[in-house]
């Protein structure tokens, strides 16, 4: 695919999406209803990317995001989009455009994440991830999280790690980490020390629950 070397980005706090996921989003603030309106007429290619903080207008973002494409698109009465995104690959943030537009606009690159498009079967089997979804299940069912496992073992399992990473109940500044993993190996590791450290803190405090 032609990769965009400017791409609008949408800075959400509280969300991540990671390449081969899809989530719904729900548009309504008239700055960013004007940049899917703008996406849908050109590529319908936006970025989704963290903000380290949230109390400033402009926030300062964090520098690894995912461009997404829309894949789905309804208009709401009430001046509300629903949209589906689907993550694509990775990108870094180069500089911020200079615009006359109510979003912001970036100069991206994607070089250190092509692999993102790739389709080639991976070295980690899912005999090798039995154990990591054994603990991601206990720890989702601890919070209430409800997965579709069996949907989720006849996906690739790119799709089905990255889909786990980006529902798990773990920290944003955890997520953000799983992101910026370089390959699924070592978002695989990742995953495991994350989890570690929840175990650990499940055993040391029983008594509080």
């Amino acid at each position: 695919m032609d990769l965009p070397k400017k791409i609008p980005v949408f800075p959400l706090s509280n969300f991540i999406i990671f390449p081969r996921t899809a989530v719904p989003l729900n548009i309504f603030e008239p700055r960013y209803i004007d940049m899917i309106n703008d996406s849908m007429k050109t590529n319908k290619l936006i970025g989704m990317i963290q903000p380290k903080n949230t109390d400033k207008k402009l926030s300062e973002l964090h520098n690894i995001g995912c461009l997404g494409k829309i894949t789905s698109f309804k208009e709401i009465d009430d001046k509300r989009f629903l949209i589906e995104i689907k993550g694509l690959i990775r990108f870094k943030i180069e500089k911020e455009i200079i615009n006359d537009k109510k979003y912001r606009e970036y100069e991206v690159n994607f070089e250190n994440y092509l692999d993102d498009l790739d389709n080639k079967e991976e070295n980690i089997k899912f005999s090798d991830l039995e154990l990591i979804f054994k603990d991601l299940k206990s720890l989702f069912e601890k919070r209430g999280f409800v997965i579709n496992w069996k949907a989720l073992e006849k996906q690739s399992l790119d799709e089905t790690i990255n889909a786990l990473a980006m529902a798990s109940p773990f920290t944003l500044e955890e997520k953000q980490v799983l992101l910026e993993a370089e390959n699924l190996n070592i978002r695989k590791t990742k995953i495991t020390e994350i989890l570690a450290t929840y175990t650990f803190d499940q055993f040391n405090n029983t008594t509080l629950q």
